[in-house]
């Protein structure tokens, strides 16, 4: 009786063991997330340490893109974050270069190298602003130059002030954004003057802004692939309470940990 029972504790203990190994919280192993290259007030660190505090997040933009990818290899989650236009010659529009602004050619090759090894190892990915514009590059999709000279719209989509940055966005339903969001529409901060023109392979836009200018991408279908979601306005500015901020830091998060989970 008494073997028996030694038995039936081993066999309960060995799988608890397992059970832990597969969530970070029970493990107190922190989710590792990679920023293609943080904000100097740490905004986007910030956005996502309000969901959780134990995250270990690393700069990948001053590693070199040797040294960041080989941290890559170790991380749970990639989010590629907002700045300088995308050059051009990405999509096709080289000889539009003098009305772009300015540009970071070290910053295209490491962040396009960040998200072709999301995609090539289906970790999760997710960008914001310049982030969803050169996710869509690299799928093979266009940007378009310059919204006030090639747009016809009474939109505001930058200003100085990025508090004074904010426009509507509707949600297509039917989409993961409208699912998480519950909202058919919502008030973002946005600060851009390039967009995606035409979506990249395997992407289907998830919101608009009152103009028809897309301001969210994802998966049209998800088999097979990574978690990807991202959005040309900034969740890192909103309230926490906002339902197209909080939910989608908290997804990247959940797939993170999915992620982490089947790692052998």
């Amino acid at each position: 009786m008494k073997t028996n029972l030694k038995i039936l504790v081993i066999i309960l203990f060995a799988g608890w063991l397992t059970a832990c190994n597969h969530d970070p919280k029970v493990t107190g192993l922190p989710l590792r997330i990679a920023i293609s290259k943080m904000h100097k007030k740490r905004t986007y660190s910030n956005w996502l340490h309000r969901y959780d505090t134990t995250l270990l997040l690393y700069n990948m933009y001053p590693l070199g893109i040797d040294s960041a990818m080989k941290l890559a290899n170790r991380v749970d989650g990639i989010l590629i974050t907002g700045g300088e236009d995308v050059y051009p010659g990405y999509y096709g529009k080289e000889g539009d270069t003098s009305r772009c602004g300015t540009f970071n050619r070290y910053r295209d090759s490491l962040e396009m190298a960040l998200i072709n090894y999301a995609l090539d190892n289906k970790v999760p990915l997710i960008g914001i602003c310049r982030g969803e514009q050169i996710i869509n590059v690299a799928l093979g999709g266009s940007l378009i130059i310059d919204i006030p000279t090639d747009w016809d719209t009474v939109v505001k989509h930058a200003d100085k002030n990025w508090n004074l940055q904010w426009h509507n966005v509707s949600i297509v339903p039917g989409t993961k954004m409208a699912s998480i969001s519950g909202v058919k529409q919502g008030r973002v901060s946005s600060s851009h003057h390039q967009a995606i023109y035409r979506p990249g392979k395997g992407l289907v836009i998830s919101a608009f802004a009152p103009d028809s200018i897309p301001e969210a991408i994802e998966w049209s279908s998800g088999a097979n692939k990574g978690f990807l979601m991202a959005t040309q306005w900034h969740p890192e500015h909103m309230d926490t309470l906002s339902p197209l901020s909080a939910p989608f830091a908290k997804l990247f998060l959940k797939e993170a940990s999915l992620y982490r989970s089947t790692k052998k």
